[in-house]
C-alpha cells in the first residue's frame, strides 16, 4: 500500500513541492497525494480482476470444447459475481475525501480501507489458483466443478469485503 502512496508523492513536479513548504499546504497535497494512491490501488485490484475474469472467460471456451457444457452455467455464475466485483471496486468513492466532499476519511478510516483493498489482492491470488486448478481439471469433471465453486466463492467474498468497505465510508458520513 505504501508503494502506491510513494508512487504518487515521488511524482510531485516542483509547484506541488514549492507549494508543499506553504503553511497548511503540505496537508492538503497529502490529502490529495492520498486520494490518487487510492485511486490507483482499486484500479490496480480492479485491472486484476478484469484479468482473472478474462482468463475465466478463455476457460469457458476450453470447456466447451472439452465437452464440459454442463458445468457452463456455474462457470458463468463465477464469471459474473468476477465481473461485478471489478466493476464496483473501480466505480468505488475514493477513500480519502477532498475538502469539500460529503464524505470526510479520517487516517484510521483510511488505513482500514488499505486494508479492504490488501485483501481484495489477496482474494485475487487465491482466484488464480483456482483457475490454475480449474486449468488443470478441463478433463474431470468433479475437480473441475470444485474448482469453478471456488472461484465463486472467493468472488462473493470479494464482494462481501467490497460491502465492509463501503461500511467504513458510509459510517464517516454520520
Amino acid at each position: 500500500m505504501s508503494d502506491f502512496f510513494g508512487k504518487i508523492t515521488n511524482s510531485q513536479d516542483a509547484i506541488k513541492q514549492l507549494a508543499s513548504k506553504i503553511p497548511g499546504f503540505d496537508g492538503y497535497v497529502e490529502r490529495q497525494n492520498r486520494r490518487a494512491a487510492d485511486k490507483l490501488l482499486r484500479e490496480t485490484v480492479a485491472d486484476r480482476f478484469d484479468a482473472l475474469w478474462q482468463r475465466l472467460s478463455r476457460l469457458q471456451n476450453d470447456m466447451l470444447n472439452t465437452g464440459m457444457i454442463g458445468l457452463m452455467d456455474e462457470a458463468e455464475k463465477a464469471a459474473l459475481a468476477l465481473r461485478t466485483f471489478s466493476d464496483k471496486i473501480r466505480r468505488a468513492s475514493y477513500g480519502y475525501s477532498g475538502f469539500f466532499d460529503a464524505v470526510k476519511i479520517n487516517e484510521e478510516e483510511l488505513a482500514r480501507l488499505y486494508a479492504f483493498d490488501m485483501a481484495f489482492l489477496d482474494i485475487a491470488e487465491q482466484i488464480d489458483r483456482a483457475l490454475d486448478n480449474m486449468e488443470a481439471s478441463l478433463s474431470d469433471e468433479a475437480s473441475l466443478q470444485a474448482a469453478i465453486r471456488s472461484i465463486t466463492t472467493q468472488a462473493r467474498e470479494a464482494l462481501s469485503t467490497f460491502e465492509r468497505r463501503y461500511e467504513i465510508i458510509n459510517g464517516a458520513q454520520g
